[in-house]
This record gives C-alpha cells, structure tokens and sequence, in this order.
C-alpha cells in the first residue's frame, strides 16, 4: 500500500494532478474537502487500518508538516511517495486569479505558504519523490534531483 504526499503552495495543479492520476486508484486526504484536523485524522486512520491507498492533497510546505503523514505511514508499512509541485509564486498567482468563488486563495495566503515552503528529502522518509512542473498546460513529471 501507499500514501502519496503532495508538496507545493496553492494553485500550483496538485487537485488537478490527483483527478487525472489518482482519482481511480486513491483516496483523496484534502482540507479543502474535510475543514478540520481532526476528520482528516480519522479518514487517514481509516486508509491505513484497511490498507487504502491514499493521497494527502494539501500544501504540506515543510518537513514539519509532512511528518506526521510520513510516520503514521511507515508505523502501518506504507509506501511513501512525495510528489513536489514547482512553486514560483507569480504563475501561482496568475492561475489563482483565474479561480472563483471558494477556490480562489487570498494571495497573502499563497505568499504565506511561499515563505514556510521548503524542499521535500528523502531524509523525510520518502521512499520515492517525484518533481512536477506545468509545461504548455499538461504535467510534466520528473524522478527527484535534489537540486531542482
């Protein structure tokens, strides 16, 4: 089984990149959907006592906020792939723009979560990691560099 962690500020394509690679096979993890720690806390409990593959559909802009993913996962012999989406702040901001309604984010929410982003490792405790980057409006998916 695995647990699929994406990594990257808002606006970046991480809800799209799961319909088009996941929908099918995952259970989507996002706060957009759940609004609280807790309910998300007990949908990944859930995937991990009945061995579902899941995907956490957050920003998870640092190691801090990954971990507790990355640990419940590796207690219940999980998988752990981390796929990080570039983040340069003006394209996040144009595709933000185009957003409506609940979707569209403040755009000192996306600088926020732009000043707390750091890279994913495999120190984390990533088995795999992947880089992901929007090229003539498709995704483009690269094995991780450390450099990017």
């Amino acid at each position: 089984m695995e647990i699929i962690i994406f990594c990257g500020i808002q606006a970046t394509g991480k809800s799209t990149f799961f319909k088009e690679q996941f929908f099918k096979t995952h259970v989507r993890i996002s706060m957009d959907l759940l609004h609280t720690r807790n309910k998300e806390q007990k949908f990944i409990e859930t995937c991990l006592s009945l061995q579902q593959p899941f995907v956490v559909d957050n920003t998870n802009p640092s190691a801090a906020d990954r971990e507790k993913y990355i640990t419940a996962a590796k207690a219940h012999k999980f998988k752990v792939i981390g796929y990080y989406f570039q983040s340069k702040l003006s394209d996040s901001i144009v595709r933000n723009s185009q957003r409506q309604g609940k979707d569209y984010v403040p755009e000192i929410g996306i600088k926020s979560t732009a000043a707390k982003l750091e890279l994913p490792s495999f120190d984390e405790g990533f088995d795999e990691l992947y880089y992901v980057e929007i090229q003539n409006q498709q995704f483009n998916v690269k094995n991780w560099q450390d450099e990017i």
